[in-house]
């Protein structure tokens, strides 16, 4: 448990929340100003050149949110600089967030949207680019009337536009609007989208930060990646590496879904474990359930058990348990569900969301649905169980275009692991044990 001496203390280790009301209002423009919004901006215009921003974000080990994990100022680096390069250039903010178990983006979005505002024009900035875009699943209809709101804000007092506050500086956003689709979350078919085109990944080389949105060099974040930028260069990269538990830079949303007495989400240090997260953020299980394993995070991870709970929740102490940090936003499973069932039920979201682009992906997806549906339904053999793991091998990264089938794969591979007995249960039993003891309740 950790304590905190004042309201100051705890605000300074929570600098993505600290102006989001439960059940309250957004932070509008004057109330995020007042609490040191674009400070951070007003900063790096008058301050820092391009490359020094990039590098206080390479220094402050800010790792990408959206589930990869791959060094956000790296990244930045990557992109062309100087005046014979391509333009426009484009930052383009990826708030898709159709992965099952993940709210973090929207929490952080409708509480403070003038955080990510600072954050995009900050991107913009630190690779010298003209135009930001905010692609925003169409389904969240309140965060784009926020945004909306907030972008007009940001457009009346110079934040946004021509030569923002006297220093030269010039860059548009816009928010767009997208017709869906979990494949919009893989960036470059997300970039396909936004350019009006099929929602499908595209070959690399050559890469986005060269050749991205209509040809021009590009960078994508998440929603929750961008957060941090205005809090990194405001404060310093060293006070945000002090934030971790580990060497992972900064703070995490972390969430929990499922039977435990509090969902919800929370911003904690970088590295704090999931007892912790499950036990005193969430509450703990409901009455008359207990934990049997928990998907760390979202729907693309692998599951985890009892044994693992004092895994520390960062990118790397993940990985030791065969497992990924993803969004880090919890599912839990527990003694009243069955895991063949959680599975199935995953597994007919992915196939569902293929964009079909790939074979294995677009046959190997609905064929793995079927196979887990006989075992769910009684007419599974234990041969079944033997193709489903070598389905795992065969769709794994390499093996297709994106990565979203070998995502699919990591909670049917760690339930076979950890959980092969339910499996083969279901066909000792011609069905789901599960399913008759709710029946006879």
């Amino acid at each position: 448990m950790r304590f905190y001496r004042n309201i100051d203390d705890m605000t300074k280790e929570k600098p993505l929340t600290k102006n989001i009301r439960p059940d309250g209002p957004p932070c509008n423009l004057q109330e995020y100003v007042e609490s040191g919004g674009y400070r951070g901006l007003r900063k790096a215009l008058s301050d820092h050149d391009h490359e020094e921003v990039i590098d206080m974000v390479v220094r402050a080990n800010l790792l990408g949110r959206g589930g990869a994990g791959f060094p956000a100022g790296k990244k930045w680096s990557l992109v062309p600089m100087g005046e014979d390069v391509p333009r426009p250039k484009y930052v383009v903010c990826n708030f898709d967030e159709m992965e099952p178990g993940s709210f973090k983006d929207r929490f952080l979005v409708e509480g403070d949207p003038h955080q990510l505002i600072e954050g995009m024009i900050l991107a913009g900035y630190a690779i010298e680019a003209e135009v930001g875009y905010i692609f925003i699943r169409r389904d969240y209809v309140k965060a784009a009337r926020i945004l909306s709101k907030a972008i007009k804000e940001a457009y009346g007092k110079n934040y946004l536009g021509t030569n923002i506050m006297g220093q030269g500086f010039n860059y548009e956003l816009h928010l767009h609007v997208s017709a869906g689709r979990y494949i919009c979350g893989e960036s470059s078919a997300l970039l396909n989208a936004l350019e009006g085109g099929r929602a499908i990944p595209r070959s690399r080389p050559p890469h986005m930060s060269t050749v991205g949105l209509w040809g021009k060099p590009t960078v994508v974040n998440n929603v929750e990646t961008i957060c941090n930028v205005p809090h990194i260069v405001a404060n310093g990269p060293d006070w945000f590496r002090e934030l971790s538990y580990t060497e992972e830079g900064g703070t995490k949303i972390y969430g929990a879904s499922g039977r435990v007495k509090k969902p919800g989400a929370w911003e904690l240090p970088m590295g704090t474990t999931l007892r912790e997260i499950l036990e005193e953020h969430a509450g703990g299980m409901k009455e008359g359930f207990k934990l049997r394993g928990a998907l760390p995070g979202g729907a693309s991870s692998e599951f985890v058990t009892l044994e693992q709970l004092d895994t520390k929740m960062d990118f790397a102490s993940m990985k030791k348990v065969q497992s990924h940090l993803g969004t880090g936003t919890v599912i839990v499973l527990d003694n009243g569900n069955c895991p063949l069932g959680m599975v199935l039920s995953l597994q007919r979201y992915f196939s569902r969301e293929s964009c079909g682009w790939c074979t294995p992906c677009r046959e190997g997806l609905p064929w793995i649905v079927q196979m887990l549906e006989a075992l769910e339904e009684g007419s599974g053999t234990a041969e079944d169980i033997e193709i489903l793991l070598a389905h795992t091998k065969l769709l794994e990264t390499g093996n297709t275009f994106c990565t979203l089938a070998p995502a699919a794969m990591f909670s049917l591979e760690s339930a076979l692991r950890h959980f092969r007995d339910d499996f083969e249960g279901h066909i000792r039993l011609k069905g789901c044990s599960y399913k008759r003891d709710k029946a006879k309740v």
